[in-house]
């Protein structure tokens, strides 16, 4: 399905025309308790199930057993600003079941908290070292600006 539409004829030769689908979805990070078969995305309102699966199994050449859907309320929330009561968009999520024999885990994005630590102490130090230097830099010029050096 697509809301864009294109003129049927075009002046030329070759007839060039790309029909491309308004449809996205997004992986979602899975519940703790889930099994490893099953992937949960959160998808536009206008899919159907059997778009969602033409969808994985013609774009990605992914095998799906089986897509169960949700749509989850926005929440009501109030607006600081003018005391308005706003309502969030409503989201929809598809859950795909895999085959038994395949198993999904959701990719790990950061490697590893340790380096993470050991990068964020250096750089809190070394942070701490040239603001001492600056202090240092600094401590007979009283009168002077802060942002005013050479």
């Amino acid at each position: 399905m697509s809301t864009r539409w294109y003129p049927i004829y075009q002046r030329g030769n070759p007839q060039l025309r790309v029909f491309l689908p308004n449809f996205w979805m997004k992986m979602v990070r899975p519940h703790p308790k889930q099994l490893p078969n099953i992937v949960h995305f959160q998808c536009s309102m206008e899919m159907t199930k059997y778009d969602i699966k033409n969808y994985l199994e013609k774009i990605y050449n992914i095998p799906v057993v089986d897509v169960r859907t949700k749509i989850t309320l926005g929440r009501f929330r109030k607006d600081y600003g003018q005391g308005y009561i706003v309502k969030d968009d409503d989201v929809k999520y598809a859950y795909i079941v895999l085959p038994k024999d395949m198993t999904f885990k959701f990719p790990e994005i950061f490697d590893s908290k340790k380096n993470d630590e050991e990068e964020n102490m250096k750089s809190l130090d070394e942070a701490k070292k040239n603001f001492s230097d600056y202090l240092e830099k600094n401590k007979d010029r009283t009168d002077v600006p802060s942002w005013f050096s050479i």
